[in-house]
């Protein structure tokens, strides 16, 4: 069977692990030849570069800061020069903490609002420049930004930004036929969900009580509907933002 990716190019920011990693594996399965972005995270960049090459597929880890205009060029860049082409972008570096309205502070605010929004609008726009017709943008929302819940203002307000941006961007980039869409996770088990303490604790009991599906979500959910998203099974979509959290809303 002829894999729905085959030929195609993709960058995928903060790929190191998690829901980033899986996506980087799953758009290789397809046949993409995949830049794995991390900044800081050598060992697990090269370790997903390695899953992938193992399994006859193509990969490079690269290096870079999305909130810096610098490094999120040179991101793109380098996908340009090792694969000669850029057809797909997938905006996931993130970052979450939580904290109530009094334990705000402006270091949190710029901290989250730096990766999360400005990240993936540097990155967005440097890529805009190689992404030819059929070219597809899949930016990683959060289910947080239907479902607000408490002691999250700040975390939630850039996933909110991530959804409008989202429409915007996909009317900005419509007329080149350049699709701009999201996936917006529920909780899923993560290396970063489990550092944080979410998972097995109250706060992700009352999440999957409240998920139609009944469990958290894991990285291969979301990743296929990355795969779905940047194929032409998706050539008619773009502006959406697609929950991927089981049923939760």
């Amino acid at each position: 069977m002829a894999k729905k990716l085959e030929g195609k190019v993709a960058v995928v920011t903060g790929a190191s692990k998690g829901i980033g990693a899986e996506i980087a594996r799953h758009l290789a399965a397809e046949g993409a030849s995949v830049v794995v972005n991390y900044a800081s995270s050598k060992a697990g960049a090269d370790k997903v570069v390695a899953d992938i090459t193992a399994k006859g597929g193509k990969a490079v880890a690269v290096r870079g800061d999305v909130s810096k205009k610098a490094d999120a060029e040179a991101i793109i860049d380098a996908a340009v020069k090792t694969y000669g082409r850029l057809d797909v972008l997938v905006n996931n570096s993130g970052v979450y903490e939580f904290a109530p309205i009094e334990q705000v502070t402006e270091e949190h605010f710029h901290r989250l609002f730096n990766i999360n929004v400005l990240g993936l609008l540097l990155t967005t726009q440097a890529a805009a420049k190689h992404l030819k017709e059929g070219g597809s943008v899949i930016n990683i929302g959060s289910g947080v930004s239907r479902v607000t819940p408490p002691n999250t203002a700040v975390y939630t307000a850039t996933k909110g930004a991530v959804d409008a941006i989202t429409g915007v961007l996909s009317k900005e980039l419509g007329p080149k036929k350049i699709r701009v869409n999201s996936i917006n996770p529920g909780l899923v088990d993560t290396e970063g969900a489990r550092t944080l303490g979410v998972i097995g604790s109250e706060m992700e009991a009352g999440f999957v009580a409240q998920t139609p599906l009944g469990r958290a979500g894991r990285p291969g959910d979301i990743a296929s509907v990355a795969v779905f998203l940047a194929s032409e099974d998706a050539g008619w979509l773009t502006g959406e933002t697609l929950l991927a959290t089981g049923g939760l809303r």
